[in-house]
């Protein structure tokens, strides 16, 4: 954790009053927080994953920042979970049913793609069909193993997250989150006081639930 950078946070002007009790000091103009606290909130988070890999549960991954957008994207993919790694489209959680059309959509233009059925149109329309299908996987292709609503939601930054975070919590949906000193720790139910914008500390995370949620399968 400490070799990843986990610990660095911002500096004490940016800090949010609920991790005062998770600084252990400051170093350089940037505050350091206590790792052995961060473990704590982290075994919390991980007992949670695995207890939903045990009822073979969704969690969306949420991270469109650059220095998380690898790192969620191949620890969802690895453990077939939906993700969210671009703009997150308003409405994915409290209005899902109008985003399972255009999921749905999105299947079925690419099934046509593959089957050669677009070729009845002409090229303009074909471009257009392109464009369509392009802005469509954009926006929704992580989500298209997401049949309904997940089960939790684990978020890198939060602050930055802020409609998935507030979506999940109109609809009362568990969320992890790896929240740096900036965040609100009360925002999320599993919050874990870490680096959330470092790609070593991010990758580190995600490895974490991810294996936990590996780990909860096989239980």
């Amino acid at each position: 954790m400490f070799a990843a950078g986990a610990h660095f946070g911002y500096s004490r002007s940016r800090r949010h009053p609920s991790v005062k009790p998770f600084i252990f000091g400051v170093k350089n103009g940037v505050e350091i927080m206590d790792l052995e606290k961060t473990s704590v909130e982290l075994e919390r988070a991980k007992e949670f994953v695995k207890s939903l890999a045990t009822g073979n549960k969704q969690i969306l991954f949420v991270g469109t920042k650059n220095e998380g957008k690898k790192a969620v994207e191949d620890g969802a993919m690895s453990i077939d979970m939906p993700l969210v790694v671009e703009r997150w489209v308003g409405g994915v959680l409290t209005n899902f049913p109008e985003i399972k059309k255009r999921v749905a959509r999105l299947e079925d233009l690419r099934a046509q793609r593959e089957r050669g059925e677009l070729a009845i149109y002409t090229k303009k329309e074909r471009l257009l069909i392109d464009k369509d299908i392009e802005r469509l996987e954009r926006n929704f292709a992580g989500i298209v193993s997401m049949k309904d609503i997940p089960a939790a939601l684990f978020i890198i930054d939060p602050k930055k997250e802020s409609i998935a975070l507030k979506e999940a919590q109109f609809l009362g949906i568990p969320v992890v989150a790896l929240s740096n000193s900036d965040c609100n720790l009360r925002d999320a139910d599993f919050s874990i006081p870490g680096n959330d914008s470092s790609v070593s500390s991010i990758a580190f995370f995600v490895k974490q639930i991810v294996d936990a949620y590996k780990a909860g399968r096989t239980a």
